[in-house]
């Protein structure tokens, strides 16, 4: 069975920060309509545009750029593979 990319995101979060709190919010139906670079309109269905809210002790002393450039690093593969969209809410516990 294979894993949502939302889980993907998830498991992969989970094992580089080990966070008291996470969450992964699937945002692509608020795309709907948008336009692609090849002038084509977004339905908003897929996994394309996700909100991650995450607080872990891994952050501490971490400027907000750098918890960025770390996470967008673990999840290196899926922005290069059909992520649009990342927006970020991190915080150091």
């Amino acid at each position: 069975m294979s894993s949502t990319v939302a889980e993907t995101i998830e498991k992969k979060l989970q094992a580089a920060f080990s966070p008291s709190a996470i969450e992964i919010i699937n945002e692509s139906h608020l795309h709907a309509g948008h336009q692609h670079d090849d002038g084509r309109s977004f339905d908003g269905t897929g996994e394309t545009h996700f909100r991650v809210k995450i607080t872990a002790k891994a952050f501490k002393g971490m400027k907000r750029v750098d918890i960025h450039r770390a996470i967008n690093h673990v999840l290196k593969h899926e922005l290069e593979s059909g992520i649009h969209a990342l927006a970020i809410e991190a915080k150091a516990e």
